[in-house]
């Protein structure tokens, strides 16, 4: 079942065409494990054959996630979005990754926008409360810098252990808190009264905390992607399930929300999709691209 969301101005939908659609990958895209706090690199059919379906119809497709730039590409290849891409149109795909921190065209990997910042007083004030959290910070291409080892299937690419220090966390586009005795509720309790002045902060299903430079989200990201295709806002439909996507749903020309999304997700969004595990971004998708 779905519902609406009287959110944005009304439009015409019958004469409205998405000409950008921005995907969340996890949550969205695959079915996560929300206990692990990770997802199965698998897409289901249907909502493969609907990724495609747009970028088949001439829209942009982009993918907008939380994730790392390493993780992003290969999640692109593996939907066969980068090849698809290439071959309609000659041109490389855009990507939005870590929170909209970076935006890169692939393939081959070519970073073409990054905010950084210094994050060495919100790591710290976070490890002052927190001291067993795991910190990671992106080594892009390779994996990421981590003061402790991260669980199983929760990072991709290498993982280089160093001190605090060996982190170099004052020229950052994203710093992942992780703790694995917390709960998500915990992070967003702490985030909350900590304040942590300067950042932007996104949390998990599990205890995970982003960090991303102020003023930065999935949003702000798609806008410099907008920008450098030509492409309006208003033009822009707009998948996800996370409270990392609040932003890019309220921003985006038609924000659609998934089924189990958190209600303060739902609330930024116009439509509220089926289930991920129900193939809600499919469902979506089809509406646009039969």
């Amino acid at each position: 079942m779905v519902e609406e969301v009287a959110q944005q101005p009304s439009r015409n939908l019958e004469e409205w065409r998405p000409a950008l659609v921005a995907l969340d990958i996890d949550g969205t895209l695959l079915i996560p494990d929300f206990e692990a706090g990770h997802s199965a690199e698998q897409t289901t059919q249907p909502v493969a054959e609907a990724v495609l379906a747009a970028a088949k119809a001439g829209a942009h497709v982009v993918l907008a996630s939380g994730r790392a730039p390493l993780s992003m590409a290969g999640m692109a290849d593996r939907l066969d979005l980068t090849r698809t891409v290439e071959e309609l149109t000659g041109n490389r795909l855009h990507v939005v990754a870590s929170n909209g921190s970076v935006v890169f065209r692939h393939a081959p990997m070519e970073v073409v926008h990054e905010v950084t910042f210094d994050a060495s007083a919100a790591v710290r004030t976070v490890l002052e409360h927190v001291p067993s959290a795991a910190v990671a910070v992106e080594e892009h291409g390779v994996g990421y810098r981590v003061n402790r080892l991260f669980p199983d299937g929760e990072l991709d690419g290498e993982m280089i252990v160093t001190d605090l220090d060996g982190l170099a966390l004052d020229a950052v586009s994203r710093v992942i808190v992780r703790d694995p005795d917390s709960t998500s509720e915990d992070f967003v309790h702490l985030a909350k009264s900590l304040g942590l002045q300067g950042t932007n902060y996104f949390i998990g299903w599990t205890a995970w905390l982003d960090l991303a430079p102020e003023g930065v989200s999935k949003a702000s990201g798609l806008e410099w992607a907008c920008h450098d295709l030509g492409v309006d806002r208003a033009d822009v439909l707009a998948i996800g399930d996370g409270r990392n996507d609040t932003e890019m749903l309220a921003w985006a020309g038609r924000g659609v929300a998934m089924g189990q999304a958190p209600p303060e997700v739902k609330d930024a969004a116009d439509h509220v999709a089926g289930r991920v595990e129900d193939d809600g971004a499919a469902e979506e998708l089809r509406r646009w691209f039969p």
